[in-house]
């Protein structure tokens, strides 16, 4: 196939004599255009035009994953479980395939398509090649920001060219910043005109971390539209635009402005709630009714006079409820001063640059040693003995919602601390631990593994083969490790956590099963049950296997409620998006990756050295 198939093929007429239904839109037309093409084409005998257009419409057919930064493309339907194959990814192309889309990009002048084409050879190509990225953002961006077309595909991909502009940096030039004055611009038109495009755009905004210095002309174009669409949308489509203008609204500092817009959420809720009960809907309007008062209770008190908060606050709810809220609003946050980790973020980086994926794989799975239980002790007595006044007052951890979920004991020693004393001592090793990893995080996963994407691309498929491979994965939990560790690795921290949390409470397990251990409580009516992962690293048979530090790391990231508590809260449902997304979340990932990659490699080590 040459250059001159692709301009004769009739790819610009199929397109221009589409049939735009109302949700044929964007790169699903384009599939269904081009494959309808192909076939029409290979009627006519045009076989080199029917590949051509039949190879068009393969490429379109995938699905665009913004969010996504190792897999952006994605099979529109995947038949592997039930008929052994799926639809086209990117390792569908042959070289063949990649080196005609490298011919045709300069004659492939519609966005769609040079988007498309473009991003697969940003993606395929190695070394990588940045001018594939920045065609492949200006043609992302050239895509208007219509209405029609924002809800089928449009938004993806500006989110898409957004993210190549933050992958890319510098590299970008002024792109990043482009993109966010053309959305403000379309932003300010759609206020005036279209409602629901205007609150598209804001979220696009907000999901992909732009618009801060426009926070304040977001919040004031929000609530103007709120008395134009407030009886003519459902309470919920309105409550969302509310919850819009009040982010941008406290993006902006404007506090004066963001409590009117709280309780007029609130009162939202209140009123969907009373709609829901009068069609007998009680559960959902318990649930309404919940949200209201949070929303009431997030309102500063030195505020609640005017707008009468206190009143709905005692309609709303009990004696107890309002006593917790006090609890929580007397918190007051106290801040430190800033530490520079620019030099420990560029170590990091540095370290898994410029080696072959496994080799930056293995050095990013060891780019901390993790914690050690001994020297956390001599730094908390230290501590402690250094700051005796702090050591003499309980301190109380509460959760979110005002519940007392663990306490430090006063403590009495002075030069030398006694038994007594190891509960205020661990107490402090935790927290100190706690802030080493979320500084770990921060300072050294989080760089490195922006290298790794940068450089790398790995798939699903990969770290399940690593999880196959490792020694310390149990039998039958391979899918569910490599589902989890590349989750993280793509930055979805969620759907990692919410894996790994209970799959690394069966791994310890079944290692102390294979020992011999008993891990299950026999109660008095003769039913057996398995112990918790609190409970089994309680048991001394787990020091003995895991190791020290690892225990403690284990029990600090994922047990101990004076910690993030990760496997209880996950398990109970505790955890908001946020908490799941957070530094806690990412080294939990990280030390997931530790555990299974480390017994791999040793094993591999091990080999070579028999070998030799």
């Amino acid at each position: 196939m040459t250059n001159k198939d692709f301009v004769d093929c009739g790819w610009k007429e199929a397109l221009a004599n589409a049939d735009r239904g109302p949700l044929l839109h964007g790169y699903r037309l384009r599939h269904i255009t081009f494959s309808a093409a192909a076939e029409k084409a290979n009627g006519e005998g045009r076989q080199t035009h029917g590949r051509v257009l039949a190879l068009l419409a393969n490429a379109c057919s995938m699905e665009l994953s913004p969010d996504s930064v190792s897999e952006p493309f994605k099979p529109f339907a995947d038949f592997r479980p039930g008929g052994g194959g799926c639809s086209s990814t990117l390792v569908s192309f042959s070289e063949g395939d990649l080196a005609f889309f490298g011919l045709i990009i300069e004659e492939a002048e519609e966005p769609w398509l040079k988007a498309r084409l473009t991003d697969i050879l940003w993606l395929t190509h190695q070394p990588r090649d940045v001018n594939f990225a920045l065609v492949a953002i200006d043609a992302y961006r050239s895509i208007p920001l219509d209405e029609k077309i924002w809800a089928h595909g449009a938004s993806d991909c500006w989110k898409r060219a957004i993210g190549l502009a933050r992958m890319l940096k510098g590299g970008a030039g002024e792109r990043l910043k482009e993109m966010e004055d053309a959305i403000m611009d379309s932003f300010h038109a759609a206020t005036r005109d279209t409602s629901i495009l205007a609150l598209d755009l804001a979220n696009s905004l907000k999901d992909t971390k732009l618009g801060e210095s426009h926070a304040a002309d977001l919040a004031r174009g929000l609530k103007s539209i709120v008395p134009a669409v407030d009886g003519d949308w459902q309470p919920c489509d309105v409550r969302e635009l509310l919850q819009a203008a009040l982010h941008w609204s406290e993006a902006a500092g404007i506090d004066s402005e963001s409590t009117p817009i709280k309780v007029q959420i609130a009162k939202n809720l209140e009123n969907e709630a009373a709609i829901r009960t009068a069609s007998g809907k009680y559960i959902v309007a318990a649930r309404l009714r919940e949200e209201a008062i949070k929303r009431y209770r997030s309102i500063p008190r030195s505020e609640r006079v005017n707008h009468a908060v206190d009143g709905q606050l005692i309609k709303m709810q009990g004696s107890l409820s309002e006593s917790r809220k006090k609890s929580l609003d007397s918190m007051t946050l106290v801040e430190t001063p800033g530490v520079n980790i620019s030099r420990l973020i560029q170590e990091a980086r540095n370290a898994v640059k410029g080696k072959e994926p496994i080799e930056a794989l293995r050095v990013f799975a060891n780019i901390d040693p993790g914690a050690n239980r001994k020297q956390l002790r001599e730094i908390a007595e230290h501590l402690l003995q250094e700051y005796p006044v702090h050591a003499l007052f309980r301190t109380e951890v509460m959760s979110p919602d005002g519940r007392v979920v663990a306490k430090q004991p006063g403590m009495n020693f002075q030069d030398t601390p006694s038994s007594d004393d190891d509960a205020g001592i661990t107490f402090e090793m935790l927290r100190n631990c706690c802030f080493d990893m979320a500084n770990v995080a921060q300072s050294r996963i989080l760089p490195a593994l922006e290298t790794l994407h940068l450089e790398h691309r790995l798939r699903e498929a990969d770290f399940v083969a690593f999880a196959r491979q490792s020694l310390v994965v149990p039998t039958g939990r391979e899918l569910l490790f490599g589902k989890a560790l590349f989750a993280g690795f793509d930055h979805d921290f969620i759907t990692a956590l919410h894996i790994l949390a209970p799959q690394i409470e069966h791994m310890v397990r079944s290692h102390l099963k294979q020992a011999g251990v008993k891990t299950t409580t026999l109660d008095s009516h003769g039913i057996e049950t398995e112990n918790g992962l609190s409970s089994l690293m309680e048991l001394p048979e787990t020091t003995k296997i895991f190791g020290e530090d690892l225990c403690f790391e284990i029990k600090a990231l994922f047990c101990d409620p004076a910690g993030p508590n990760l496997r209880n809260n996950v398990a109970h449902g505790l955890l908001d998006d946020n908490a799941c997304r957070s530094l806690y979340a990412v080294y939990a990932w990280w030390l997931g990756l530790k555990l299974v990659l480390n017994p791999l490699w040793n094993a591999l080590n091990d080999e070579t050295e028999g070998g030799e």
